[in-house]
């Protein structure tokens, strides 16, 4: 195993030379929120597949494999497939607006009337999805160094929020850029025909399996339905990959890098599909289905190899829990703080003379802690991220997508949309369960009736609020002077 603890330690390190180097480049806000919005295709696309893909795409969709067959792979398939329609219909818009935040968009298109509650919900979406990604780190490395659950989480948790805190956005587009191409060779180069080949190839996996797991709708009709529905529309509006949309050069980089991290994801889906089915055949009794990439990962591959991809498996948690927190600290700061302080003492907001690159980086450190301490108290990770998706998508993907598609929406009928698909979903999930499906069906109608029943019954937004919003989406606004510097095509 020192060969296998080496690979990982050096990959650990690594991650925190990243954060160093990516500190001496974030010299203003928008380098350290968004990489100073000039990131070209390659890293573009490497960096957005990073962070959809994390623990739950990658630990989750072996584990699905395991459990459904070729059919588990329609999770992280959603995931793609949201990610798909992202980058070909909205991202090239999303990109022209140069904001930083998805309430700074809501402020823009309906007038800075739902800015604070907006950034609410997303800040409890980020932070929620940031501890599910640090939980992960717990099973990891007990498999790694059968390390504690709670120092597992204090590790992992400290290094993601070390680099983060020192380069914020830079850090995270380096640090993601290494951890795409380690779990590109780790899990689609390595650990896949290795696992097939043990497992016999597939005639042997179809002779020793039930036919059900070859086929593509096994898990069922409306698992895949609540999937495309969570998954695949809060890849749509989510902060943290809007944030990442926010670092593209430019709209085309943002619709073709997208589309090319979109396809990858369908790719790593069928990908940890079958890795998981080749995991049955191998060990047809584990306990848990979540298992199966660990177990397939100790026994199957040889030695430094494993290590290789134990660092795959880590890259992808790390990936998502970084994205996630500089996410959840920018709401926090930028849509909650700020607002707030500059509601009660007027004249201290943006105008006030201040370290912003500072200021974040205090966000990130707070929210960091935070992150960790909440993991270390919460144990069920398919909840807190049910949670999560359930608030956005039935709180914010209405007034989101009405405010770029219908311009009768109103401010009034966002906040409306907000409220009561966010009420509707907190009580169905009281009363039915937090991994039911109605919450985020009934949270969603009801969000979409308040949003058109109360724009319809207010006045239309003011006619300079439209007229300025249509300018920023066809890019005719002035480029803020920080955004303006002469880059490198592809730093």
């Amino acid at each position: 195993m020192a060969v296998d603890y080496a690979v990982i330690v050096v990959y650990l390190a690594g991650m925190l030379a990243m954060g160093w180097w990516g500190m001496r480049r974030a010299k203003s806000k928008s380098d350290f929120l968004v990489a100073g919005r000039r990131l070209g295709p390659a890293m573009y696309s490497g960096t957005m597949a990073a962070i959809v893909l994390g623990g739950a795409s990658t630990i989750g969709g072996v584990g699905l494999g395991y459990q459904y067959g070729l059919s588990g792979a329609w999770l992280v398939f959603s995931i793609g497939f949201g990610l798909l329609a992202l980058s070909i219909f909205f991202s090239a818009r999303i990109s022209r607006l140069k904001v930083y935040t998805v309430s700074q968009m809501l402020d823009l298109r309906y007038g800075g009337t739902s800015g604070l509650i907006s950034g609410i919900v997303m800040w409890a979406y980020t932070l929620m999805l940031a501890v599910t990604s640090t939980i992960a780190y717990a099973t990891i490395f007990d498999v790694i160094f059968g390390l504690d659950r709670v120092v597992a989480i204090i590790l992992g948790g400290a290094i993601v929020v070390c680099y983060s805190t020192l380069g914020g956005m830079w850090s995270i587009t380096l640090t993601d850029m290494v951890q795409f191409v380690v779990k590109t060779i780790g899990v689609l180069v390595l650990l896949l025909p290795i696992a097939v080949i043990k497992a016999g190839g597939f005639s042997e996996m179809q002779a020793q399996l039930p036919d059900s797991y070859f086929s593509p709708m096994s898990i069922g009709a409306q698992t895949v339905f609540t999937y495309v529905l969570i998954y695949s529309f809060g890849m749509l509006i989510g902060q943290d990959i809007w944030q990442r949309v926010f670092t593209a050069r430019g709209d085309k980089v943002a619709k073709l890098g997208g589309t090319a991290a979109g396809v990858y994801c369908l790719v790593y889906a069928i990908a940890g599909a079958v890795i998981g089915t080749a995991a049955k055949v191998l060990y047809p009794k584990l306990g848990s289905a979540d298992d199966a990439f660990a177990t397939i990962v100790r026994d199957a591959l040889p030695i430094g190899v494993k290590g290789l991809v134990l660092a795959a498996a880590l890259s992808a948690v790390m990936s998502t829990s970084s994205g996630a927190l500089i996410a959840c600290a920018t709401v926090a700061n930028n849509d909650i703080w700020q607002r707030l302080r500059a509601r009660v003492t007027p004249g201290s907001g943006d105008s006030a003379p201040h370290d912003e690159v500072k200021d974040n980086r205090v966000f990130i450190l707070i929210m960091g802690v935070a992150v960790v301490a909440i993991s270390i108290m919460l144990n069920n990770v398919v909840e807190a991220l049910t949670v999560a998706y359930n608030l956005l998508v039935g709180g914010l993907l209405v007034p989101i997508l009405g405010g770029l598609l219908w311009k009768r929406g109103t401010g009034s009928g966002a906040l409306a949309s907000v409220g009561v698909g966010g009420l509707t979903v907190l009580s169905l999930m009281a009363w039915k369960g937090i991994l039911a499906n109605e919450p985020i069906y009934y949270g969603l109608l009801a969000s979409l009736a308040a949003y058109v029943v109360v724009s319809l019954a207010t006045k239309p937004t003011d006619a300079a609020v439209l007229a300025a919003w249509r300018k920023r989406l066809a890019g005719e606004q002035p480029v803020p002077a920080e955004t303006a510097q002469a880059v490198p095509a592809d730093a």
